[in-house]
């Protein structure tokens, strides 16, 4: 890398490029230094990097705005080309909807007014701009109030930049600022409250009313601007180098920034109804997220001392390095750890992850890197980070009954990768009170889950070691995951019989035996004797323990024998069968159970029709509150119906590109052909039309070959139009399949619903029946250094482990709160399908609960609840 390159990546880090100063004013000169020579020989590089650095290292923007602000003192031509492609970069992000580009490039252009590039005029109209697409998309009248959420995120971009720059605003354009006060007030008065509802990470979030001085994410972030204004624009988080070299930058050209435009909002629905609303708010939504939803799982005396503002500084600096980092994990963790500010933060930044892994609907990245994330943090600060996320963990395992269905499931699968990074080592004695609840406590499936996924991270005596100081937890270990072989031993007459027949099928395979000389020999010998249970028994059985020794067995297996499983199991009923016999076989490894049954989905030897039905079968019902396995497999088989779905858009989108292309090279052909065909030429001394024939042929055959080729690839569209179309309507049958399904046995489970019609209501049915210490549960508290429980929650040497939830409401909690998950997970799939969806299962009739956990998931409003 070029040096002056690693000059800018580096600035404000302590670096070799910057020999033994830490001080960002030399910093700045040096880099200034270096860059006014290169300017000479590359400037359109120099700008482009820089430009670069500023969106992508944005906690250094104030250092890349005062270099540049130097710069201009020395060549304003370069600085006003870096001004031009600044407002050309922040245009083009108005029109694609790029958030992050659009919020980084308001700061950079907010810290090059504050070093006199930009006249601050030029920047409060940008501001004026923004708040008048905002207000106007807000309107009833002239505007889409369903587009709110882009409204607020312009907003929200005004108000951040001015921690960067108010206090220069303030000074040099006081009237024009505060006019844009006013309209942030005046915005904040005609616009709808937001509700998390449905995003929420904890379950009572959803239920709690607003109270009136409740702030959703943009009243509150007013009202940390209006405390910050009254303490005089005062703020540690944002450094502020300009300062050094005031005396020189008030000497440069300050250039005026272009005009911009915001994109219209899409027009109103043009029949106006709660879901074509609800459905354009989802979209937008979608295209304008809120970035980061607080979970407070930390007391306030770790954060107290934080001015508001800079608590939502330092999140904005750990949420821009964890997305732009987030291909180089070791940068991003060291980066996180060195923020520049003069405060401590380890439990602000421990927050921050979380509350980006448990994002609903989804985090931003694959759960993973936040994993790979902490790990290295906590490498990278040994003697306070694993305390604090130590204590992230008590806090959340406290709240674990309340917690989103989702965010446990991440949870349970982050904990258990993060304990295989550092030994499995845990205090599980902390947690062994957890074998006095009952066995469908949320905190006692936790720790089973966790122990569970252990496993299969590491090795069943592994994981038994780990949990050495808590040796009662062994309760809660899965089975060692040996197959469940039913023709291993001879048992009784008729297993001899099925012995026999396992062992023909075994040397069958062993002989490489085809899959039709196989399904002969079942139509001819085994079925005419053993019937369909029988011979499907039989059949899959061994052929699954013949996989058994490894994934690659397995794939091998099902290549090779797929099509006698397919002649066994045409329709749904023998596919249930057949998910029975594999879930039997493999009833003591809930991995290799899930495995199994998705290669087949794989391998279309099983609908996921099929698997739903027995999902929801009796057995597996009753396992909805003790167990993640059924629904691994409920996951796992939307995952990939919807997967298929997205994957046929993607190759469509391909091939629409390639139709184009196929498109114009067609037509250039045709063209070279006809101008040569109408070209006179000279032939024996005579004019003839046409050139030289060989030629000819040549352009002819060229421009038949694209013409064909176009055909082709306008043939392979629509066979992939057509995939997608039935793509699409098995994801539809599914759902209502699924959705029908849940109907069917919450319904029979629920109370009434002139008894219940609130979850809390729900937990509090059998409380009067329980004896609960009131005292004790709500004076739990982290302890200062690692989060421990204090003293004083201990009964001998056992915290309390009173549960005051029955297991018929339990069951009734968790599978509501699946429901909720898959509404959530796949909104973008089932809006356009909600008429259908009310009419087949959302009924007048239906339990107020079922409604609310399915609008909730789709953050649809419900009516009188």
């Amino acid at each position: 890398m070029s040096s002056w390159k690693s000059l800018l990546l580096r600035i404000g880090e302590k670096s070799p490029d910057y020999g033994t100063s830490s001080d960002p004013k030399e910093h700045i000169e040096t880099c200034f230094g270096v860059l006014r020579r290169e300017l000479e020989h590359s400037p359109n590089e120099v700008s482009q990097f820089l430009l670069q650095c500023a969106e992508q290292l944005p906690h250094k923007t104030s250092l890349y705005g005062t270099v540049i602000g130097l710069l201009n003192l020395e060549n304003e031509e370069f600085v006003r080309k870096v001004v031009e492609n600044t407002q050309s970069n922040f245009q083009d992000a108005l029109d694609s909807g790029n958030c992050n580009r659009i919020r980084l490039l308001m700061r950079f252009l907010t810290v090059m007014m504050c070093s006199k590039v930009i006249h601050p005029s030029s920047l409060v109209v940008v501001f004026e701009t923004l708040l008048s697409s905002a207000a106007t998309t807000v309107d009833e009248e002239k505007g889409n109030p369903s587009w709110q959420s882009r409204a607020d995120f312009y907003v929200t971009c005004i108000l951040s930049c001015l921690p960067w720059g108010g206090a220069e605003l303030i000074e040099q354009v006081p009237e024009e600022i505060e006019r844009v006060m006013v309209g942030v007030e005046a915005y904040l008065s005609i616009r709808k409250r937001v509700s998390d509802t449905g995003l929420s990470a904890f379950e009572d979030d959803d239920e709690n009313v607003r109270e009136p001085n409740d702030k959703d994410f943009l009243e509150d972030l007013w009202g940390r601007i209006q405390v910050l204004s009254s303490n005089g624009w005062k703020l540690d988080s944002v450094p502020r180098p300009h300062l050094s070299f005031e005396a020189q930058l008030v000497a440069g050209k300050s250039h005026e920034f272009g005009p911009i435009s915001c994109p219209d909002q899409p027009d109103p629905p043009s029949t106006i109804s709660s879901i074509t609303c609800g459905k354009q708010k989802h979209d937008a939504e979608l295209m304008y997220p809120q970035r980061i939803r607080r979970l407070n799982i930390f007391p306030a005396s770790k954060t107290e001392d934080l001015q508001p503002m800079d608590r939502f500084i330092v999140e904005e600096y750990l949420l821009d390095v964890l997305f732009f980092l987030n291909g180089c994990r070791k940068e991003c963790a060291s980066y996180m750890a060195g923020l520049p500010v003069p405060f401590r933060y380890e439990y602000l930044m421990a927050e921050t992850i979380f509350c980006q892994l448990l994002m609903l609907p989804q985090p931003p990245f694959r759960p993973t890197y936040y994993t790979l994330v902490i790990i290295d943090l906590c490498k990278a600060l040994p003697g306070a980070f694993p305390a604090v996320v130590a204590g992230a963990v008590r806090a959340l395992f406290e709240k674990i009954a309340d917690l989103d269905m989702e965010c446990r499931t991440r949870l349970i699968l982050w904990f258990s990768h993060h304990l295989s990074n550092f030994q499995f080592i845990w205090p599980w004695e902390e947690w062994a009170y957890v074998l006095d609840l009952p066995k469908w406590a949320p905190q006692r499936v936790f720790v089973q889950e966790v122990l569970e996924r252990e496993v299969r991270l590491s090795y069943w005596d592994k994981v038994k070691q780990s949990i050495e100081n808590a040796p009662g937890l062994e309760e809660l270990l899965p089975p060692k995951g040996a197959p469940n072989f039913k023709f291993s031993v001879e048992e009784t007459s008729e297993g001899n019989g099925q012995h026999a027949l396992s062992v023909d099928l075994r040397t069958m395979v062993k002989g490489r035996a085809s899959a039709r000389e196989m399904i002969v020999w079942i139509e001819e010998s085994v079925f005419p004797v053993h019937g369909m249970e029988g011979t499907l028994n039989v059949v899959v059985q061994t052929l699954l323990d013949i996989g058994s020794k490894s994934f690659t067995h397995l794939i091998t297996v099902l290549e090779r024998y797929g099509q006698v499983i397919a002649k066994l199991c045409g329709d749904q009923d023998k596919q249930v069968m057949l998910i029975t016999e594999i879930d039997s076989y493999w009833r003591n490894n809930s991995q290799m159970s899930a495995v199994a049954i998705d290669r087949m989905m794989g391998y279309r030897l099983l609908s996921n029709l099929a698997i739903v039905r027995w999902v929801f079968s009796p057995a597996n019902i009753e396992q909805f509150h003790l167990s993640d396995r059924p629904w691994e497999i409920l996951r796992n088989t939307v995952s990939k119906t919807y997967n298929r779905v997205c994957d046929l858009r993607k190759e469509i989108l391909s091939l629409k590109k390639s139709v184009v292309s196929a498109e114009e090279a067609a037509a250039t052909a045709k063209a070279e052909l006809v101008a040569a065909e109408s070209k006179l030429s000279l032939m024996d001394g005579e004019p003839v039309l046409g050139e030289n024939p060989v030629r000819l042929k040549r352009l002819k055959s060229y421009a038949e070959k694209a013409k064909e080729e176009e055909l082709s690839v306008r043939e392979s569209l629509e066979v992939k139009e057509a995939l997608l179309a039935r793509a699409l309507d098995e994801f539809e049958a599914l759902f209502l399949s699924l959705y029908k399904n849940f109907l069917n046995v919450l319904t029979e489970r629920l109370p009434s619903a002139s008894k219940c019609v609130t979850l809390q209501g729900l937990k509090s049915i059998h409380a009067d029946s329980m004896v609960v210490d009131v005292e004790e549960s709500s004076a739990m508290e982290v302890d200062d250094e690692n989060g421990r429980p204090k003293k004083s929650q201990l009964n001998g040497g056992r915290m309390s482990s009173v549960y005051n939830v029955g297991e018929k409401e339990q069951w009734c909690l968790s599978t509501l709160g699946y429901l909720k998950a898959f509404s959530r997970q796949y909104a973008s799939e089932i809006w356009p399908h909600m008429e259908k969806l009310d009419a087949e299962v959302l009924t007048e009739d239906v339990h107020p609960l079922i409604r609310k956990a399915v609008y909730c998931g789709l953050r649809r409003p419900v009516d009188g609840l």
